[in-house]
């Protein structure tokens, strides 16, 4: 498989990021119906939240030849996205791609696979999710596909999707949603914020409880 698109996708504007870095992973989870977003991924750096533009990669296991030419062609804003089939026996990324792609601008990586050299994104806190840690290094021999959908812990990935990572994990979502996620987010982190207030009365009988226990019948 060796496939080019005719362009990648142009990154969000600032406005758009700045917004969504202000907004939990899990306000986004929650208003994509708890059933979307990468699962069984580890954060590689620091506390940095990762706010971009999906640029998509699929390369079979451990073998990160196209990796190259996505950092080549990508913009500032992009987040390199790579479905390397989940396997961690081989690293796709380490200190050197990390370094040249914060050079050209990257957002941060979303990688299916193993990464190494892993003290070096906690120290530049280079926003990087990974499916594990190997010290063994890459091949360069491909096959390969650059711009197409990809699978990446569960979710299903296309360039120019949306990506936003923190603590909690990674989601994704077409660009098209983003204002109405937006929007829902932030009146889930309302919601949040009237439960803590109540929990601090510290009454035993509280309204957000029952919303739950009354109709099981509890």
């Amino acid at each position: 498989m060796t496939s080019f698109p005719a362009a990648v996708p142009a990154p969000v504007a600032g406005a758009l990021v700045a917004e969504l870095e202000r907004i939990a992973v899990s306000h986004l989870s929650d208003n994509l119906s708890r059933l979307r977003g990468a699962t069984g991924l580890q954060r590689v750096h620091g506390r940095r939240k990762l706010v971009g533009t999906a640029l998509t990669v699929k390369t079979r296991p451990g073998d990160n030849l196209l990796i190259y030419q996505a950092l080549m062609l990508g913009q500032p804003g992009h987040v390199l996205v790579v479905d390397g089939g989940g396997d961690t026996t081989n690293a796709l990324v380490g200190e050197l791609i990390m370094l040249y792609a914060q050079q050209r601008g990257f957002a941060g990586f979303v990688i299916d696979g193993a990464v190494r050299d892993s003290a070096a994104f906690v120290a530049a806190d280079f926003p990087c999710y990974a499916r594990g840690v190997s010290h063994r290094g890459p091949y360069k021999q491909g096959p390969w596909a650059l711009h197409v959908p990809v699978s990446v812990g569960g979710q299903v990935i296309y360039s120019g999707d949306l990506i936003v990572g923190d603590e909690d994990g990674v989601v994704s979502f077409g660009q098209d949603e983003a204002g109405a996620l937006i929007e829902a987010a932030h009146r889930t982190a309302a919601n949040e914020e009237a439960i803590k207030r109540e929990i601090a009365t510290g009454k035993v009988e509280q309204s957000w409880l029952d919303k739950v226990l009354k109709p099981a019948g509890l």
